[in-house]
């Protein structure tokens, strides 16, 4: 199974959203894809309160982890610095507990995969397109890391969209008839199935779960190879959603939240 065959309809929930219209590609300056730092840069990376993150890894294979074939239900111990979440959130406005947790997932696979080179300013440039940090439709995101009221995409009934049956019976999207993608990184529930972790600790892997469904993310682009490149990182994101636009707007909004980021 290919990264490509993974997430087969990510464009029709990125349709329902708006794919954030009329986003400014950033090319003035070089800023824009083609400078890789400003994508993925690692300059002001958030840090954990210890001088090293305290994290325990398993399953080294040739000195770096491996979750191809078998992602983690769960995820070593990493904290967020509060003075760096806090100046940035401020500083990009998006919401802190949103930003928390994408730079918990950046942490976590630094560690696990330190040749991946994800930032999480991707991360937080998917979790803008796809529902706006958790707030699409007037949803609110708690501490808890749970958007209110929950985040579903339409049915994937073939209508504007690619068909897929109910493979879940409903148990995460609600619907028996036919799937939904789930949850602020809008995973469809068979990908869950695959790549879902339990990133908070709290016993469950949740796609509803703002930091479980941004590890999941980080790791599921870090399924396509190294995104220290310009064509790597453009084909790991192009592989959460098969659309040029996509990416090319993923790219800007990344690109913006690494430059106010200071």
């Amino acid at each position: 199974m290919t990264p490509n065959d993974e997430i087969p309809t990510r464009g029709a929930s990125v349709t329902w959203f708006g794919l954030i219209a009329g986003v400014v590609l950033l090319i003035v300056a070089g800023v824009w894809l083609a400078n890789l730092n400003a994508v993925s840069s690692k300059a002001d990376a958030p840090r954990a309160d210890s001088p090293a993150p305290a994290v325990e890894v398993s399953g080294q294979v040739g000195g770096q982890t491996s979750f191809a074939d078998q992602p983690q239900a769960s995820a070593p111990a990493v904290t967020v610095d509060a003075a760096w979440s806090a100046r940035v959130a401020a500083a990009i406005g998006i919401p802190r507990r949103a930003l928390e947790a994408y730079a918990l997932a950046d942490l976590v696979v630094d560690a696990e995969q330190p040749g991946c080179g994800i930032g999480w300013n991707t991360l937080a440039g998917i979790g803008a397109i796809e529902t706006d940090h958790g707030r699409h439709g007037g949803a609110a995101l708690g501490d808890d890391g749970y958007p209110s009221p929950a985040i579903r995409g339409p049915q994937l009934d073939g209508n504007g969209n690619a068909a897929i049956r109910d493979t879940d019976g409903g148990a995460w999207d609600g619907d028996t008839v036919w799937d939904r993608a789930v949850g602020p990184m809008q995973f469809i529930p068979d990908t869950w199935a695959r790549w879902g972790v339990d990133a908070n600790g709290d016993g469950t892997a949740d796609p509803n779960q703002i930091d479980d469904a941004a590890l999941a993310a980080a790791r599921y682009l870090c399924h396509s190879g190294s995104m220290t490149s310009t064509e790597g990182w453009r084909a790991a994101v192009f592989s959460y959603n098969h659309l040029d636009v996509y990416v090319d707007d993923v790219a800007a909004v990344a690109n913006r939240y690494a430059l106010d980021a200071g």
